[in-house]
């Protein structure tokens, strides 16, 4: 599923080809999951933002465009397998495809997520200074969840999904199954630091791509930081900071994958 990176730079990518302009047609043959898309039209785009995993665009006379990229959607500048929504501007359009068809689409009052629970309860993004060790210790000692779940919930830190939950607890040594509470302040001080690391540098390599090449960017290329998984989806390979075969188990029915001597569930 794209997660804050690759949803960062797809909105990086299509600002430039959105900001001022008019919308056409929104076309589609879903509207229970591209909602209220007629009101967008005509519109024109004066913002492009995201919060955690949502990309948001601000429309004239108050309304929002919010796009949700569920586990294989994702924009293409050219028609591609899989189209779902084609978005007509002034001088070219831009093509929404998903496989496996759990991207959505809304088009709501600006700032009234009342629709989107999620976006409502979101927590700070990893990389603003509203996201601090302090924080991120009191959402932890609410709960009696799980670490990996907790995460993964976005209250406690927002667009931090499965491949980067996994590079941050390997890379601050934290057991996915270790209940979030029982984190000590240097714990919870490392997986601050390493969060902030590792969604940092994945954005820099434009996301990463798995082998199903189901994120691309929407000029077809790929993410990069797949190259530099430390962790995610090496099951079996020797950790890259001790020798230890990665396991892989499931938490939360996700898979999780960690180093079982680096990481101890203490």
């Amino acid at each position: 599923m794209p997660e804050l990176p690759e949803v960062e730079t797809t909105r990086r990518i299509l600002e430039p080809h959105l900001l001022g302009q008019k919308i056409g047609r929104i076309k589609h043959q879903d509207p229970h999951k591209y909602r209220r898309t007629d009101l967008a039209q005509g519109r024109t785009v004066v913002s492009a933002g995201r919060r955690g995993k949502f990309l948001i665009f601000g429309l004239d006379k108050n309304l929002e465009l919010i796009v949700h990229l569920g586990m294989t959607g994702g924009f293409r500048f050219e028609p591609a397998s899989h189209l779902r929504v084609t978005l007509e501007l002034p001088k070219q359009r831009l093509y929404f495809t998903d496989a496996r068809r759990f991207g959505k689409w809304w088009v709501v009052d600006a700032g009234d997520y009342s629709g989107l629970p999620l976006l409502a309860k979101m927590g700070p993004e990893p990389l603003s200074s509203d996201f601090t060790p302090e924080k991120l210790q009191a959402s932890l000692a609410k709960t009696r969840r799980t670490i990996k779940d907790i995460l993964l919930m976005q209250e406690a830190v927002a667009g931090v999904g499965n491949i980067y939950v996994d590079e941050s607890l390997w890379q601050a040594r934290i057991h996915p199954l270790r209940r979030a509470r029982s984190l000590k302040p240097g714990e919870i001080a490392r997986l601050h630091h390493a969060i902030r690391d590792v969604i940092g540098r994945a954005l820099e390599k434009g996301g990463s791509t798995l082998s199903d090449n189901s994120y691309q960017q929407p000029s077809g290329e790929p993410g990069y930081f797949q190259h530099e998984h430390q962790v995610y989806q090496r099951k079996g390979l020797p950790c890259l900071r001790c020798g230890t075969p990665i396991e892989r188990i499931a938490v939360g029915q996700r898979g999780s994958h960690f180093c079982p001597r680096c990481q101890v569930n203490k």
